[in-house]
């Protein structure tokens, strides 16, 4: 998949190891093994599962609160988040619903997802003061 002028897919590299894969015996004593390498990897995965995201593909959880939702992806959700993880190894449903507490409002779960999603994101100031408290702060924080 070629994203935004990237190149993606592995790519091989020259670098040989000792044959010493614990994967097969013979291939041990006989055989050179050789690094792939998959270009800009870590942008690629981000910006593929921000797409899934985008277009709610294989969205498999649903998060709630204030009267709204959003889909998002378990296996995402569970590598960001010890909450989160917790909550869905403790639910084994096929697409759970996860009802969020009430000091979290629905524009903070936004800013969560995409940060979780992304890696970063762009707030101003008025959107992280809350009644004095920073709340995305505070809701990333304590709960991601």
């Amino acid at each position: 998949m070629d994203t935004k002028g990237q190149t993606a897919g592995p790519a091989a590299t020259h670098t040989t190891y000792p044959a010493t894969s614990p994967y097969s015996k013979a291939a041990r004593s006989s055989h050179q093994y050789f690094s792939l390498r998959w270009n800009n990897y870590q942008s690629n995965m981000t910006s593929v599962f921000h797409e899934l995201l985008e277009s709610q593909s294989f969205v498999d959880v649903t998060l709630a609160c204030e009267y709204n939702s959003l889909k998002a992806h378990k296996v995402v959700l569970s590598a960001c988040s010890a909450y989160f993880q917790k909550i869905l190894l403790d639910n084994p449903c096929k697409h759970p619903t996860i009802i969020l507490p009430a000091d979290i409002c629905f524009s903070d779960l936004q800013f969560i997802i995409e940060f979780v999603y992304r890696g970063e994101i762009d707030v101003s100031e008025a959107e992280l003061q809350v009644s004095g408290e920073t709340s995305i702060y505070r809701g990333l924080g304590s709960r991601i």
